[in-house]
């Protein structure tokens, strides 16, 4: 979606240049510099959501203590099995 604010602010850039109004060129360059700042938020918002962690994949205290005292004892098995 915000594709389309590039996309439109570029073609009322041409319509500014083209033109021999001066206020549609002024008009145009004022919409298309809107426009442009509403795709770099828009871009910006897009990229910062992507990356933001998924909560449901968050472990809980009992969880992780579980899973510690599991690799604890994975670790002192293995101590165990290897002879010095």
């Amino acid at each position: 979606m915000h594709w389309l604010f590039l996309l439109i602010g570029f073609a009322l850039l041409v319509l500014s240049f083209l033109t021999t109004n001066s206020v549609v060129m002024v008009l145009c360059w004022l919409v298309a510099l809107v426009l442009f700042g509403l795709w770099l938020a828009a871009m910006y918002s897009a990229r910062v959501t992507s990356q933001e962690r998924d909560v449901s994949m968050m472990i809980d205290p009992a969880e992780l203590r579980r899973l510690r005292e599991e690799a604890e004892a994975r670790k002192a098995a293995a101590s165990q099995d290897t002879p010095d």
